[in-house]
């Protein structure tokens, strides 16, 4: 009688909403995305919009092709690659290639195929064989490649990541031919929050992989006997079926290991988004490949429709109590100080007052009483000013550091010319005999 008792009254708390248990799940996740982790950023500054189990590395499949699309443009830009440079398969990738089980476009074994094909059958059609193709191109073999792909992911201060394969193939699914020094059971993993560093890395240092991700359809050598169309399978994409306005990017995932993965990336109204969703998952708690993309959905919606950018200060703005700075050595004894830019930020709506402006001076600038030393340039930098949340949303980044990112410099308004040699001699001989004043008085008091 006690136990229905206690089912019946908690029944009713679930009701009401009473149990605090149902009260943080609803807190942790608002907005009931399906997937074993979930992240949404902004991807001007980095800060983290919404959460979910973002620190627990999970499969990432395909997704694995973003690192490679990374390193590619990145030897590209540094010119030790050229588009137009010419591959012959190994006999590896052209086995590799054949296997129409797998996302791939036929290679022939005496073929020659330039990169920008190879790259466009990766980033588009998500091809493997072509995969591989650009990892020897830049490794030398895939095993080199991969220990690159390791170095760089912890340069750009990656965590919670390891890479045992160029594709995102499970290594059993390579047949045998998985890189040299790695498991046959081996998967590459990351968590979502490295995932969404990664894209925002990518989007940051070589914004051009969207002129290609963006294509929704493109023929592989066309006009020849080998032509193949190729779909995207970033169904986001305008025209196709889960268009949503603005999507441009990046790239979905499967493997039986990962379920279905998307990083996605849209614009809208000036405003750029990254979401990550890993393993998502239909309403029956199977992991479809239209669910990655309707739990996206969700995730752009609640960004786009819940934040905007707004202008928090005007350029020269000028902090209350810090409107200049001290000069030592200088014709004048002061500076004028200002931001130099309007502080604009991407704000949740009806939060602007939540913002509170600070002053952060380089020291490096400043003298050990916080002074100027002259000559002072106009608009020389003296710092930069950053703000303070006081709200109650969460004000997290991707790393500590692209907390930096919320910021606009604080300037010198105004020259100051150093001053010359006569004026900082009667302005020492003032300030001695203003002190030896001082100490007159100081006795003259002790006296009475």
């Amino acid at each position: 009688m006690r136990q229905k008792t206690i089912i019946f009254f908690m029944a009713i708390c679930l009701c009401l909403g009473l149990l605090p248990f149902q009260a943080v799940k609803a807190e942790s996740d608002p907005l009931d995305i399906n997937a074993d982790a979930a992240i949404l950023v902004d991807a001007n500054t980095g800060r983290i919009l919404y959460q979910k189990n973002i620190d627990t590395a999970l499969g990432i499949a395909s997704m694995t092709k973003m690192m490679v699309e990374y390193l590619l443009l990145d030897a590209i830009k540094e010119k030790r690659v050229k588009w137009d440079q010419q591959y012959t398969p190994s006999d590896y990738v052209y086995r590799l290639s054949q296997d129409r089980a797998l996302s791939n476009v036929p290679l022939r074994k005496d073929g020659k195929y330039t990169v920008r094909e190879l790259y466009e059958a990766m980033a588009i059609y998500s091809a493997n064989g072509a995969t591989v193709a650009i990892a020897e191109i830049l490794g030398g073999s895939e095993k080199n490649f991969v220990k690159m792909m390791n170095e760089k992911a912890k340069q750009l201060g990656l965590k919670d990541y390891k890479f045992v394969n160029a594709t995102g193939l499970s290594n059993q699914d390579l047949k045998g031919f998985h890189p040299e020094g790695t498991d046959t059971n081996e998967e590459n993993v990351m968590s979502a929050r490295a995932m969404a560093t990664l894209a925002y890395r990518l989007l940051k240092d070589h914004p051009e992989v969207l002129k290609t991700t963006s294509i929704a359809h493109k023929t592989f050598r066309e006009g020849t006997d080998d032509e193949i169309k190729m779909d995207n399978w970033n169904w986001m994409l305008p025209g196709l079926v889960y268009a949503y306005p603005g999507v441009d990017g990046l790239k979905t995932g499967y493997t039986e290991f990962a379920g279905n993965c998307f990083t996605g990336t849209a614009k809208r109204d000036g405003i750029r988004l990254i979401t990550v969703v890993m393993n998502a998952k239909d309403k029956s708690g199977k992991s479809t490949k239209e669910a990655r993309f309707e739990e996206t959905r969700k995730l752009f919606d609640y960004g786009f429709n819940s934040y905007s950018m707004k202008e928090l200060y005007p350029k020269g703005y000028q902090l209350k109590g810090h409107k200049t700075l001290p000069v030592v050595k200088g014709k004048e004894k002061t500076v004028s100080i200002a931001t130099d830019k309007p502080f604009s930020l991407l704000v949740k709506n009806g939060e602007e007052k939540n913002y509170r402006p600070v002053y952060v001076f380089d020291k490096k600038k400043l003298t050990d009483k916080g002074e100027l030393t002259a000559p002072v340039k106009k608009g020389e930098k003296v710092g930069y000013m950053t703000l303070q949340y006081k709200g109650e949303e969460s004000y997290s980044f991707l790393s500590p550091e692209m907390k930096k990112n919320v910021s606009v410099n604080i300037v010198a308004t105004e020259n100051v010319e150093k001053a010359n040699w006569f004026v900082l001699t009667m302005r020492g001989i003032g300030g001695l005999f203003g002190d030896l004043w001082t100490s007159v008085v100081k006795t003259v008091k002790g006296w009475f």
